[in-house]
């Protein structure tokens, strides 16, 4: 195992895979390529993304993608990957897992960022130079060498010890917290014609699940609405509404929640690298 000060930054420009393609998997990869990165997303298939307008998700089905003023484009096999990291023009979305990405060399950063809210999580630290796992299951030392906790009311570093459980419980908007989702009634294919961004009126029916409809839970503006035509597991938040009416537009600008989580990711990152680089120069006395 590789401790703390094992962890010396590369020469070259630093390499970042961020595991996730969801709207704080983005926020965390556009501070990673401001910062210096070159930065590839890895989909993760298991998890329909809810708020594409504010991923780099839809860069895979659609060619192009655009968050906070950073471009994206598709990566479908690792000669693409390396090309994107030489033109610096924008970060890179791919539906390669781990294990091909592992094909590209050592990795300098892997950032666990898919919030599988209750999934068991596995060390994912001998995989790259420094590793950061997101939200609940995480415990630096164990899985990762840093977690980020991402609970609205504690997000933060934690160099040791584990991030809370999921609580279940949702920013609210409004005063609307898990009742402005909308989730799958069960198992099955989704599907929708309607768009993010769309005005829609409560119990209005916005999409069928395995031929059962789908109804807004309330009156607002969508401001998250899984891709239609895929298979979806139940319970599966597919939509959100911002009941907002008179707000500015929430699905055109990430959340403060996500960039509050990504400026956290970035600061996990400077104090392991300032840690690595005092721990190179005692050495070198």
């Amino acid at each position: 195992m590789r401790s703390e000060s094992e962890f010396i930054p590369s020469r070259r420009a630093p390499v970042a895979v961020v595991l996730g393609t969801n709207d704080v998997a983005s926020a965390v990869a556009h501070r990673l390529f401001h910062a210096g990165y070159g930065v590839v997303l890895s989909r993760d298939p298991t998890q329909p993304v809810l708020r594409r307008s504010l991923s780099f998700d839809d860069a895979l089905v659609t060619g192009f993608s655009e968050v906070m003023g950073l471009s994206a484009r598709p990566a479908h096999a690792l000669v693409e990957v390396l090309r994107g990291f030489t033109e610096r023009g924008g970060v890179m979305v791919t539906a390669m897992e781990l294990g091909d990405l592992l094909c590209l060399g050592l990795i300098d950063l892997l950032v666990d960022a898919r919030l599988r809210m209750r999934g068991l999580k596995v060390d994912i630290r001998p995989f790259a130079r420094l590793t950061i796992g997101l939200g609940p299951g995480f415990t630096a030392g164990r899985h990762v060498d840093v977690a980020v906790e991402t609970a609205p009311e504690a997000i933060g570093v934690l160099r040791d010890g584990s991030t809370l459980p999921a609580h279940g419980r949702s920013t609210p908007l409004a005063g609307a917290g898990r009742e402005r989702f909308a989730r799958a009634p069960c198992a099955g294919l989704w599907t929708s014609s309607a768009a993010i961004g769309d005005r829609v009126t409560r119990d209005e029916v916005i999409g069928l699940c395995d031929d059962q409809p789908v109804a807004a839970p309330l009156t607002g503006h969508l401001r998250g609405l899984v891709r239609g035509g895929v298979d979806v597991p139940a319970e599966l938040k597919l939509a959100e509404v911002d009941p907002r009416l008179g707000a500015e537009p929430s699905w055109l600008n990430p959340g403060e929640r996500a960039l509050r989580i990504a400026d956290a990711t970035l600061d996990a990152v400077r104090t392991m690298e300032a840690i690595g680089a005092g721990t190179a120069a005692g050495m070198a006395h």
